[in-house]
């Protein structure tokens, strides 16, 4: 956005000389006490039209002088220098000569140790291209067409009894074009918006767009927060994919990451030569297992920074939610590391006070300021209330990954289908707990790397049960209370593992059982949209009942799924062996006939065909503690989903 902001001069206690600022004395006292919530509006770069020229602003409490580099002056210091504000720790300077698209850095002078550095702008809307680390001068000016979206499609997207089925995107190797390189923002639009709708997806998260000079990090280690990767276009560019996407009702997630940085030199690391956005001692300011920096959630300016930062993503490109990325990481002082190398809380306790702080603020936040968004964790402990409003101790998330599901589920499918009945207690355990947190069900991007195979190489048997396998996975998911993730190229049945560097292998839909699997996922994102027993109450008890969960030797489940009208009901049965059941009598509810309303051994999917045909009348014979009961065929490595037609 073009700035249009009536003069404001402040006297400088430094030089004693007026100049323009966009800060205030309010926005100081905002800034250094942690509540500044828009620091994206005052701080970095911004081209001030109705004044010929360009304002910077820096935070660098412990630096000497600050320059301002860059094309314009040729990447000499000593021509463009900042100005402290009082005691605030931030430099300030309007220069005219600076034109938008301009290359820049701040040439840092430390007061410490006589440390000198070229350091990108923390809050540069728009970076070079890596491996060049520059910010660029830019502006934010788009003219959005999404308001319909914004006005009523966010909000009934985004409710917790609404269907939410998230496809998890990598912008990079989604799709390419045919000689291997990237597609732009706006060549993903129109291909990846067509795409989710015929697939019927709610949402898309899309894994982290932030700048990161290592692409081999796919986003998770920043550097410019502030700043949509240039690898793929401007952030109008990426403004437009946003709106194409909400123009089509599709709901737009991104990964956020506050757990930690790159340790770059030209990033966020010893800025002014201290450690003021990392803590300073390695046992709390530097991540063993990642390589990179821990932001100092302590500090009020790291507040008012990061949290500036994920409403800059919710305000400016309309996004709605946000999934934090590993959680876990910031609850506790001790995570992944041995004895000795951590450090206490006040208490004497493993617990990061000042992470869980920082949350429960991020959070209120974000409800506050944007009630009808979510706001998601990426949270692989036991730690309780994660997703439970602050005023009753919890964490003030919306949703959590349920992350105990997918390692079990994972880890049932896995095992070659004769030894599953050992193995029983991995479908039914998370129904002790399911709703404990508002779950999600993801089957993410981390497990289809660093040799964990694709899912569904990962599938036991030959190539008919691991799509067999396969189908009832998704069912499977699709089945139990909670929102649906899937990674892309699951939905297809990806033969090779995730590569960064390379497309999809969309040739693949060239072949029956791959265009059969594609086509069944699309068939449960239909049902599950449609079906309000299917999402109405996910997060409550009274939407889900076990029929039998105790047939281990045949290692068959059966469930049901009940909306907020009692009339809604689904009865789910699957079959986790490769052994077609018989006039296998499940006991039902209310007498009807019940039709078969999707069956994953349909021919259409790849399966081998054995369904029911006609609605099966129920009998007055009660089983499983129900009045009723029907006869059915259950295929083998199947799911099938009933409904009672009365």
């Amino acid at each position: 956005m073009v700035r249009s902001i009536s003069k404001n001069f402040r006297k400088n206690e430094d030089d004693q000389t007026s100049s323009f600022s966009l800060l205030t004395n309010d926005d100081l006292h905002l800034f250094n006490e942690g509540n500044h919530y828009r620091l994206y509006e005052k701080m970095g770069a911004h081209r001030i039209e109705e004044k010929g020229g360009t304002y910077f602003s820096v935070w660098a409490p412990n630096a000497e002088q600050v320059h301002v580099v860059g094309d314009f002056n040729g990447w000499k210091k000593g021509k463009h220098i900042l100005n402290p504000i009082q005691q605030s720790g931030i430099w300030e300077g309007f220069f005219p000569e600076v034109e938008k698209g301009d290359i820049y850095k701040y040439y840092i002078q430390s007061r410490q140790n006589g440390y000198r550095v070229e350091k990108a702008d923390p809050f540069a809307m728009l970076c070079e291209t890596p491996p060049k680390t520059g910010s660029i001068v830019w502006d934010l000016d788009y003219s959005w067409n999404d308001q319909n979206w914004m006005d009523k499609g966010r909000e009934r997207h985004n409710f917790l009894n609404s269907p939410i089925s998230i496809y998890e995107v990598h912008l990079g190797s989604w799709m390419r074009k045919p000689e291997g390189s990237r597609l732009s923002y706006r060549e993903l639009a129109p291909l990846l918006t067509k795409y989710l709708k015929e697939m019927e997806f709610t949402h898309v998260e899309f894994l982290p767009v932030m700048e990161h000079p290592f692409y081999g990090s796919w986003g998770y280690q920043c550097t410019g927060y502030f700043s949509p990767s240039s690898r793929y276009g401007t952030p109008q560019d990426f403004m437009y994919l946003v709106d194409t996407l909400h123009q089509n009702n599709i709901g737009v997630i991104l990964d956020w990451v506050p757990s930690h940085f790159a340790v770059d030199e030209f990033a966020l690391g010893n800025f002014d030569g201290t450690h003021i956005y990392e803590h300073a001692d390695d046992k709390q300011g530097f991540h063993p297992d990642w390589g990179s920096y821990i932001f100092n959630y302590g500090r009020n300016e790291i507040s008012s920074f990061l949290i500036s930062n994920a409403l800059y993503w919710l305000d400016v490109f309309h996004v709605d939610g946000l999934r934090v990325d590993a959680v876990a990481s910031m609850l506790y002082l001790d995570y992944s590391r041995k004895e000795g190398e951590w450090i206490p809380n006040v208490h004497g306790g493993r617990e990061n006070l000042e992470a869980i702080g920082f949350l429960r603020k991020f959070n209120e936040q974000v409800y506050k300021n944007h009630p009808h968004t979510q706001t998601m964790a990426e949270e692989s402990t036991d730690w309780p209330m994660v997703s439970k409003p602050t005023y009753v101790g919890g964490l003030g998330f919306g949703m959590k990954w349920d992350m105990g599901w997918m390692h079990d589920t994972l880890e049932y499918m896995k095992q070659d289908p004769i030894h599953r009945k050992f193995h029983y207690e991995r479908l039914t355990f998370r129904m002790l707990y399911a709703y404990h947190e508002n779950f999600i069900l993801p089957l993410s991007h981390d497990e289809v790397v660093h040799g964990k195979g694709s899912l569904l190489s990962r599938m036991p048997g030959d190539d008919w049960q691991k799509f067999a396998n396969l189908r009832l996975l998704f069912g499977h998911m699709f089945a139990q209370p909670g929102k649906k993730l899937i990674f892309m190229g699951g939905e297809f049945g990806q033969w090779a593992e995730w590569d960064h560097d390379k497309s999809l292998d969309w040739h693949l839909l060239e072949y029956p059982n791959h265009k059969g699997l594609q086509f069944w996922l699309k068939s449960l994102n239909h049902l599950y949209v449609n079906e309000p027993a299917l999402h109405e109450n996910e997060f409550s008890p009274e939407g889900f009942e076990w029929i039998d969960c105790s047939d281990s030797q045949q290692c068959v489940l059966v469930l049901m799924r009940k909306g907020v009208d009692p009339d809604e009901k689904i009865i789910v049965a699957l079959n986790f062996t490769p052994v077609p059941r018989f006039d296998y009598r499940i006991g039902v509810p209310c007498e009807g006939a019940w039709k078969e309303i999707l069956n994953s051994d349909a021919e259409e999917f790849g399966g081998g065909g054995i369904v029911n045909l006609q609605p099966v009348q129920s009998e007055s014979m009660s089983w499983h503690g129900k009045p009723f009961s029907v006869n059915l065929v259950l295929p083998p490595l199947a799911v099938i989903f009933l409904k009672c037609q009365k």
